[in-house]
């Protein structure tokens, strides 16, 4: 897993690290018991503070995404379903919501819309 982290981007690091960390996950690139770079190592080759990958890892801990083992490390716990869903749902709706905003830009009607997206599901199945 790579892990890239842009000062300029107005999203604090600890968030860039943390949903780069939710995505890999979510995609399958991190698997249950994968064990995460540690918080020194991590902080070291992003070239920021401990602190910061600190923040990422706790936060990842308290949302139930990775389990801190003392001594050991972090690691991948197993994915929730419910959780996982939730997750698709959000990255659909920011799908939706840019289609409908260049559609009401472009005079396109929501019926329209709705033909197009569902000649896309059925091309789909």
């Amino acid at each position: 897993m790579r892990i890239v982290v842009s000062n300029r981007s107005g999203v604090p690091i600890y968030e860039q690290i943390k949903e780069q960390v939710k995505a890999a996950i979510f995609s399958g690139e991190l698997r249950e018991d994968d064990q995460l770079p540690s918080i020194r190592g991590l902080a070291r080759d992003l070239k920021i503070s401990v602190i910061t990958t600190s923040r990422a890892y706790s936060d990842l801990e308290e949302e139930g995404f990775i389990a801190n083992v003392q001594g050991k490390g972090c690691y991948v716990l197993p994915r929730n379903r419910e959780l996982a869903r939730e997750n698709a749902l959000h990255r659909i709706e920011s799908g939706l919501q840019t289609a409908i905003a260049v559609a009401k830009a472009e005079g396109v009607s929501k019926q329209e819309v709705l033909d197009r997206l569902n000649l896309l599901w059925e091309e789909e199945e």
